[in-house]
C-alpha cells in the first residue's frame, strides 16, 4: 500500500498543526480508503464542506483518511484554512505535485472530493461531495461503485406520464442524461439530441435514454421533460437521482454518459459526441485515441494536459495522415493505463486550419509553424513545443515518454 501512496502523494504530509506525517505510516494504520479533497480556503463551499467532513462517524474514520489539496495561492491563508482540520494535507510548498493530482483526476471545480481505494488507487467514487450528503453517519462505507443496473432500478417515466420499469433497458444502449431547464447549454443539446435519438431509433437501433434531472423544481422539470421523446427518473425520486450522478461523477451539466447493452461506460463524452456527428454515423461512440480540433471538442482542452499536433492545411487528407502518425503512440498510452483503471495522462488532437485553430495559437502564443507538435497544459499555464521540419512517430513518442517522466521544461502560456 505505502508504495502507491507515496508515488501519489510524496513522502510526507502535514497536519492541521504543521507537524510532519510519513506518508508510509498510513498503511501501518489499516487505511482502507483514501479521500483526496481539492478545495481552496476563500471558497464558502469548501468551508461549508470541511464541516460536513469533520463531522463524519467515528467508525468510517477510522478507515478512511483524507488528503486536502489546495489550490490557495496564499500560504497565511492556507495555513488558517488547514489549522482546524482533523486530516491531512500535502505540504503548501508541493504545489507541483497539487497540480499533477488535479490533472491527474481531472478536477474541474471546487470542492471536490474522490475515494481511492488505499491499496491499488483504484477510484471508487468521483462525487464524494454526495456521498457526503446522502450518507452523514456512513452506514454505507466504503461507499464502493455498484452496477448500473442496480442503481437505476425502479419506475421511469415518460412525459405522458405512462411509467415503465428499467428492466425495460435490458439489451440496449443506454444515454444517461444529466441536464437541466435553467441551464443554456442543456437546452440547446437538448434540442439536438432529440434529434439524434429520432436518427438513432429510425436507423433499428436499440437506445433509450435516461433525463436526470437537476432542475430545482417540479414545475421546471415537467417543462423542460416535456420537449424529451425518452425516459425520465421520477423528479421525487431525489435518492436514485443522487446515486446516479454519485456513480458517474458528475461534475457539470450537460453531461451525457453513454453505456453498453451490459451498462458498461463507453463514453464520458456523448455532448461532444453527438454535436460532432448529426447524423449518428458513429453511434455508439466509442472513443477514438486522437481528435480532430473543432469548437464541440475544444472543451477538452481544459481537462488535463493534451498534445496537439498543428498541420498546414484544411486538407482531410493532412489531418488524417497526421492523425494516423500519432495513433499508435495515442493507442499504446491508453492500453496502458486502461490495464490499470486509469485515465489517461493525455489526450490527443490534430488541429488543421480554422478559426479554432488560431484563436488557440494566439492564446497559448505558438509560433506560426507546421508542423508543430506541442503539449498544452491549460491548467498549469504551460507548454511544451517540438518545432522541427520532419515530425515522425519516433518523434513524437519519444516527446510523450519524456512528457511524462517530467523531463520537458514548460514554457508559460
Amino acid at each position: 500500500m505505502s508504495g502507491f501512496l507515496e508515488e501519489l502523494l510524496g513522502e510526507k504530509l502535514v497536519t492541521g498543526g504543521g507537524e510532519e506525517v510519513d506518508v508510509h505510516s498510513l498503511g501501518a494504520r489499516g487505511i482502507s480508503l483514501l479521500g483526496l479533497y481539492f478545495g481552496c480556503s476563500l471558497s464558502a463551499p469548501c468551508a461549508q464542506l470541511s464541516g460536513s467532513l469533520a463531522a463524519a462517524e467515528p467508525e468510517p474514520r477510522r478507515r478512511l483518511e483524507i488528503v486536502f489539496v489546495s489550490s490557495d495561492q496564499d500560504q497565511r491563508q492556507w495555513q488558517d484554512f488547514v489549522r482546524d482540520m482533523p486530516w491531512l494535507a500535502l505540504p503548501y510548498k508541493e504545489k507541483h505535485r497539487k497540480l499533477k493530482l488535479w490533472n491527474k483526476y481531472r478536477i474541474s471545480n471546487i470542492p471536490s472530493l474522490i475515494f481511492l481505494d488505499a491499496t491499488t488507487g483504484k477510484v471508487v467514487c468521483r462525487n464524494g461531495l454526495l456521498v457526503i450528503r446522502d450518507d452523514p453517519e456512513g452506514l454505507e462505507f466504503p461507499w464502493g461503485p455498484k452496477p448500473f443496473r442496480e442503481v437505476i432500478a425502479g419506475p421511469l417515466l415518460r412525459n405522458n406520464g405512462q411509467s415503465l420499469e428499467s428492466s425495460s433497458l435490458e439489451g440496449s444502449h443506454v444515454g444517461v442524461y444529466f441536464s437541466a431547464h435553467w441551464c443554456p447549454p442543456c437546452r440547446s443539446l437538448t434540442r439536438v439530441l432529440v434529434e439524434s435519438y429520432r436518427k438513432i431509433k429510425e436507423a433499428g437501433q436499440k437506445f433509450e435514454i435516461i433525463f436526470v434531472s437537476a432542475d430545482r423544481s417540479e414545475d421546471s422539470f415537467k417543462q423542460y421533460f416535456s420537449e424529451m421523446p425518452w425516459l425520465a427518473v421520477p423528479y421525487t425520486d431525489e435518492a436514485r437521482r443522487s446515486r446516479l450522478n454519485r456513480l458517474y461523477g458528475i461534475q457539470g451539466i450537460p453531461t451525457l454518459i453513454v453505456l453498453d447493452p451490459q451498462g458498461e461506460v463507453i463514453t464520458r463524452q456523448g455532448r461532444v459526441e453527438v454535436l460532432n456527428d448529426e447524423d449518428c454515423r458513429e453511434f455508439p461512440w466509442h472513443p477514438k485515441p486522437v481528435l480532430e480540433l473543432s469548437d464541440s471538442n475544444a472543451v477538452q482542452l481544459n481537462e488535463g494536459p493534451c498534445l496537439v499536433l498543428f498541420v498546414d492545411s484544411e486538407d482531410d487528407g493532412e489531418s488524417e495522415a497526421a492523425k494516423q502518425l500519432i495513433q499508435p503512440i495515442a493507442e499504446k498510452i491508453i492500453d496502458k493505463y486502461k490495464a490499470k483503471e486509469e485515465e489517461a495522462p493525455l489526450l490527443f488532437f490534430v488541429a488543421g486550419e480554422d478559426d479554432m485553430t488560431d484563436s488557440l495559437r494566439d492564446y497559448t502564443n505558438l509560433p506560426e509553424a507546421a508542423p508543430l507538435l506541442t503539449i498544452l497544459d491549460m491548467s498549469a499555464r504551460a507548454k511544451y513545443v517540438m518545432d522541427v521540419e520532419e515530425i515522425t512517430p519516433a518523434i513524437v513518442e519519444a516527446f510523450v515518454n519524456d512528457f511524462l517522466a517530467e523531463k520537458l521544461k514548460p514554457e508559460p502560456i
